[in-house]
């Protein structure tokens, strides 16, 4: 759509980081080595699980569905910003523009539903340890996983679809390093307020509710620990949480930083948060549910040892 004196958009610029040649070289090689460790770390979750029997259980494959979500998120905005640094003009066309931001906002929406998903199941697995094989059961799992996926797949397409009913014309330069929605709606033509209120009301709901979801089951956590009387099982209980809360106070406080607060801060400062939630996590994640749970460990040794008995 074009109006009567512009003529419509059909490709963006991206402008990327930084214009600098030698910083763009140095950030170049950092963040394709970033990118290889997210592919590698998370795949190597994916298939730990897949092949260790004792890894089996919802909390691991919740974990699994997680490192799934982390390689598309990365997936869908790491290349684009290594070709950025290389080329002198990064383009896109305008629907490759929305299917990134959508693909982008759809496995981001879904991290948060799966970081719910596996606060409520260490509620369960703590607090009513009899009843977990029940409450957690394969049919209850399946929708979780389910009601995650498509809770991702209906905030991008709210948003997806605000986009789509704008026009673009006059400026193509989107000044970021990906295909978000805020920069693509300061350069779109809109005449109403629907376009910024139906997406930040659709994104601060899931915001609110799987951050909801999270403290309750927190609360109800800590309070059973405190009835535990033996300090080694309190620890133990403990232990199987502690990956978790590293991985919520990372995604959540940078998306509540960049969400929440946006006149506070310059495009500058959201480009660096932005790299942050959508480059770094996916990166540490993997390592932080490894280095930290002695589960994944012994299964890694485990199956390390039986690769090198056959071998």
């Amino acid at each position: 759509m074009s109006g009567n004196n512009c003529t419509a958009v059909t490709e963006f610029i991206i402008l990327g980081l930084t214009d600098d040649q030698t910083l763009c070289v140095v950030l170049f090689v950092i963040f394709l080595g970033v990118y290889a460790i997210t592919l590698f770390g998370n795949l190597s979750i994916i298939i730990l699980i897949r092949n260790s029997s004792q890894l089996h259980t919802p909390m691991y494959l919740f974990l699994s569905h997680l490192a799934f979500v982390d390689i598309g998120y990365s997936s869908s905005v790491t290349p684009l910003m290594l070709i950025s640094f290389l080329m002198d003009k990064t383009s896109i066309p305008l629907g490759g523009c929305v299917a990134q931001f959508c693909f982008a906002a759809t496995f981001g929406t879904a991290e948060c539903f799966l970081l719910a998903v596996m606060a409520y199941d260490r509620y369960v697995a703590i607090c009513s340890p009899l009843l977990y094989s029940t409450h957690m059961s394969t049919r209850v799992c399946t929708l979780l996983f389910i009601t995650s996926y498509l809770g991702g797949c209906v905030n991008s397409w709210i948003s997806t679809g605000c986009l789509l009913n704008r026009s673009f014309c006059g400026s193509n330069e989107i000044n970021h390093f990906f295909c978000d929605y805020s920069p693509l709606l300061k350069i779109s033509n809109y005449q109403d307020d629907l376009a910024e209120v139906l997406p930040a009301a659709s994104a601060g709901s899931v915001l609110m509710i799987t951050v909801l979801i999270i403290l309750i089951s927190y609360v109800y956590i800590l309070f059973s620990l405190l009835k535990v009387r033996s300090t080694e099982g309190r620890s133990k209980a403990l232990s199987t949480c502690t990956s978790h809360l590293t991985a919520v106070t990372l995604f959540y406080g940078t998306l509540t930083f960049i969400y929440m607060m946006p006149n506070s801060y310059s495009t500058d400062e959201n480009k660096v948060v932005s790299v942050f939630y959508t480059v770094m996590i996916p990166m540490l994640n993997p390592l932080i549910y490894s280095l930290r749970n002695n589960e994944v460990k012994g299964a890694l040794r485990k199956l390390m040892s039986r690769k090198h008995l056959f071998s």
